[in-house]
């Protein structure tokens, strides 16, 4: 699934959270969002996923606009957002919480294969099935969310800070579950804090400062250039070179 922003503007209120942003994700590859805490980043996911409104601009998804579309219609068109917070049901189980994920479709032969497919990515999950949300580490709770969304089967996953407030070892469970989902052709828009996590595991980058994209590229350029990574990106000490010594989705 292509993804396509065309001159996205969002505002909250008198606020412009989103300025007049562009910027192509292509099918079946990683792209990542980078930038400060209030640059827009996750408002630009929650306005693809449909929960906000565009001030101004188009979304395409392959070549379609779907602006306008109701986020349940976005949902059944195949995109699905893990959101930052993980926003788990707290009194549900993990089993329910995963199929709660699943409440657009109705081919339960599906949906069941689909589960299995969740306890093998995470395989923690399926040890807990049986706990409550509320019950579950940070990591099972962002295990948890990420399964749910994909329980959707989506085209499209929009990951919302996904290794937030997690131990390094959690991290590269997460970066491994990623890699395996857009292995299968999912197109994934990634939003990290982590920028070296994140351009490690993306094909390519975009920038935002205060609400604009200052720079898009391929996320290896993003990692060489000193003066951007000092400006924007920050010298992380997780650099996570395992990781960033695996070749991207492509």
């Amino acid at each position: 699934m292509r993804l396509e922003l065309q001159e996205v503007s969002i505002r909250h209120g008198a606020i412009a959270a989103v300025l007049g942003v562009s910027l192509t994700v292509e099918s079946g590859t990683v792209a990542a969002i980078l930038g400060a805490n209030g640059a827009g980043k996750s408002t630009i996911m929650r306005g693809i996923a449909g929960l906000v409104p565009l001030h101004a601009g188009r979304i395409l998804i392959d070549g379609r606009a779907i602006e306008n579309l109701p986020t349940e219609q976005r949902i059944r068109d195949g995109i699905a957002l893990s959101p930052e917070g993980r926003r788990l049901f707290p009194e549900m189980s993990v089993h329910d919480n995963l199929v709660c994920g699943a409440y657009l479709r109705r081919d339960q032969t599906g949906v069941r294969a689909d589960l299995d497919k969740v306890y093998a990515l995470f395989p923690r999950l399926a040890e807990r099935r049986n706990s409550l949300g509320r019950n579950l580490s940070g990591g099972e709770q962002q295990m948890a969310a990420i399964g749910r969304a994909v329980m959707a089967r989506p085209r499209l996953l929009l990951l919302d800070e996904p290794s937030l407030g997690l131990a390094p070892a959690v991290i590269h469970v997460m970066a491994n579950a990623i890699r395996r989902i857009a292995a299968t052709g999912v197109t994934v828009l990634l939003v990290e804090q982590n920028s070296h996590l994140a351009l490690s595991l993306s094909k390519t980058g975009h920038v935002l400062e205060s609400g604009r994209l200052v720079r898009s590229a391929p996320a290896a350029e993003l990692l060489a250039d000193a003066d951007l990574k000092r400006a924007y990106l920050g010298d992380d000490p997780l650099a996570l070179e395992s990781l960033a010594a695996s070749p991207p989705p492509v």
